[in-house]
């Protein structure tokens, strides 16, 4: 896969990400049993009292009743969205495909989510570099995903390959971005019949 060719991350729809995501979708984006199968993951996975990012933040972070964490903030491009997420205890609304660079100070987390979103990532390997700086030494970025999307806002790359092929792509842009120790695959975390699969593509902060 060549991540430097600018084909591989064209989408049908090339308009601004703000106005397709400029009206609020409520919904979760997986089934109800695919949010509990990723909240029981990141319940055995995240740093209970861990400040948590979670990054493409939208209605729902899929995180657990317990363990409890420290300050859990979304950055996502809907603010009612964000607003009606339980889960965040800071919110802020930016494109991150406009613009990759984040908004937060060096190692300021212990853990990043991206949730059912890295398939709109137009430049994900410099997202993922500027996630390595706000993270903490040793922190984690946990990327989930499963087969629902927007078709006409996920890139060309994404939509070629098979889950697995995903997978790789994600492990991908962690080691092109050159901040992570290497990737590990914990997929599929779900395959049954009748749900929407998932899996997780986890790495830490070298």
């Amino acid at each position: 896969m060549d991540l430097d060719d600018a084909r591989a991350f064209r989408r049908e729809d090339e308009t601004a990400d703000r106005l397709f995501y400029s009206f609020p979708r409520l919904v979760l984006h997986v089934d109800e049993q695919t949010s509990r199968a990723l909240a029981a993951w990141f319940a055995a996975n995240l740093p209970p009292g861990g400040d948590i990012l979670d990054l493409m933040s939208a209605y729902a972070s899929h995180l657990p009743a317990a363990p409890h964490f420290g300050v859990v903030v979304g950055l996502g491009m809907n603010a009612p969205e964000l607003r009606a997420n339980p889960a965040l205890g800071g919110a802020l609304v930016a494109d991150i495909n406009a613009r990759p660079a984040l908004p937060f100070r060096d190692a300021a987390f212990d853990a990043c989510l991206i949730s059912f979103s890295i398939q709109y990532l137009i430049r994900p390997v410099a997202v993922f570099a500027e996630i390595g700086r706000v993270l903490k030494p040793g922190g984690s970025l946990h990327v989930a995903y499963s087969h629902r999307l927007f078709p006409t806002k996920a890139v060309a790359l994404w939509q070629t390959g098979s889950d697995a092929d995903r997978a790789r792509l994600i492990a991908a842009y962690m080691q092109a971005a050159g901040a992570y120790a290497s990737p590990g695959c914990a997929c599929p975390l779900q395959r049954s019949s009748g749900f929407d699969p998932l899996y997780v593509v986890s790495a830490t902060k070298a």
